[in-house]
């Protein structure tokens, strides 16, 4: 069934998505941009949520357009026992299935793992849930704001004498939908290089995926006892690293942690000394003399424009960047010389730009096909290629409600 549009080292690669709203499909998604055949079934006449997401634009979601690009779109009532045995049919034509009911809920509809096995002994099953298959959570519903809260992100971010902050956008479906497809290719690559090898049931918890990215956090209390808090725009293990506004009212991040960073940075701001200040000689002790460094590279930008300040930061070698809009994003020539931003055919606007393929592969380079299309958009060409259903017996399935 390998839709012959694919392009990019995954094709051949055959996906059912039978997910909703973001971390999971996400998943299916990044492999679908890189080749791999991904259809999508929603429940019929309901579909995924995600599908009332704002921003809308003559009442279609464009959230809904870009995170499920690329893939094919067809309903099924798996809740009812016709759905569900048209599933275990075509589940031999897939190598893997994406799903993030809640623990359980497929083994109430008849499609429990080991029924799966039955119809595809080579299946590669992720599970994703807020909490994972097992403990005492596994019945709790979970968002992102959930797992950024219980997983450590959120309590570290923000000013500290404030509340905890959740970034602008829910980060960690973003995170789960990375682990997500790391695991299938782990998965298949073991499944495909062992003949021997059964199928995988990959089970992944988004709290711990989050959790998991805040890498120093567990060694540091386990070895130190310290539990980290909120710094504000500060970094924490690196200084001067803040964000300061220009004497034109722009604002600029400032990163730099090694010695040579702290050198150019230093020069940039006219006070190359600092280098030989026994307070500033590395790292470490740069981090306990925060606050006085960002005096001393606060006040320079404060009174340079951003024009000034990127000029001088380039010609130090510093480390500094304008906190870009997206508007700023689109208009960037770094950006436009990468062609990191990509027109992609829409089936309501003609065609939209979208973030382009992450990363790039110089031989066999993925693709965005197109946006996520409407509700079943696909569904006559899916069961013809997949069971060689007729139109008259599609359309009687779709009469009862199956499709």
């Amino acid at each position: 069934m390998t839709d012959k549009s694919s392009t990019g080292p995954l094709t051949g690669l055959r996906i059912l998505d039978i997910a909703t709203i973001i971390a999971a499909p996400f998943a299916g998604t990044l492999l679908a941009d890189m080749g791999a055949d991904v259809v999508k079934l929603e429940l019929p006449g309901v579909g995924d949520g995600m599908r009332g997401f704002p921003p809308f634009k003559d009442g279609k979601s464009l959230w809904w357009k870009a995170a499920n690009r690329g893939k094919q779109f067809g309903t099924l009532d798996l809740r009812k026992k016709e759905g569900a045995e048209l599933l275990l049919e075509i589940l031999p034509e897939f190598d893997v299935l994406i799903e993030n009911f809640k623990p359980g809920t497929l083994d109430r509809w008849g499609l429990d793992i080991e029924k799966l096995w039955k119809a595809n002994p080579k299946l590669v099953v992720l599970r994703t849930t807020a909490f994972g298959q097992t403990g005492p959570y596994i019945d709790q519903p979970g968002f992102a704001r959930i797992f950024e809260a219980m997983g450590g992100l959120t309590h570290i971010t923000g000013d500290v004498d404030r509340p905890p902050v959740h970034t602008g956008y829910p980060i960690s479906d973003a995170f789960g939908g990375v682990f997500g497809a790391m695991s299938i290719l782990a998965a298949v690559h073991k499944v495909r290089d062992d003949e021997t090898a059964m199928g995988e049931e990959i089970d992944l918890s988004l709290t711990e995926a989050t959790f998991r990215l805040l890498d120093f956090l567990a060694i540091e209390y386990d070895q130190l006892g310290v539990v980290r808090g909120r710094s504000g725009n500060r970094n924490q293990y690196s200084a001067p690293s803040d964000v300061y506004l220009t004497s034109d009212k722009k604002y600029v991040s400032l990163a730099g942690s090694t010695n040579t960073t702290f050198k150019g940075n230093a020069t940039a701001v006219g006070r190359p000394e600092l280098v030989d200040d026994p307070r500033f000689a590395n790292n470490g002790l740069r981090v306990e003399n925060a606050e006085e460094l960002d005096k001393i590279f606060g006040s320079f930008i404060s009174s340079h424009t951003l024009d000034e300040v990127l000029s001088a930061f380039s010609k130090a070698k510093g480390t500094i960047a304008p906190i870009y809009s997206v508007e700023q994003i689109f208009n960037d020539p770094q950006y436009q010389a990468r062609e990191a931003i990509t027109s992609v055919p829409d089936e309501d606007f003609g065609s939209v730009r979208l973030q382009n393929v992450v990363p790039k592969f110089s031989q066999n380079p993925g693709k965005v096909k197109w946006t996520a299309k409407d509700l079943g958009a696909d569904n006559d060409a899916i069961f013809e290629r997949l069971l060689g259903l007729t139109k008259v017996e599609i359309d009687a399935y779709r009469e009862r409600g199956i499709i």
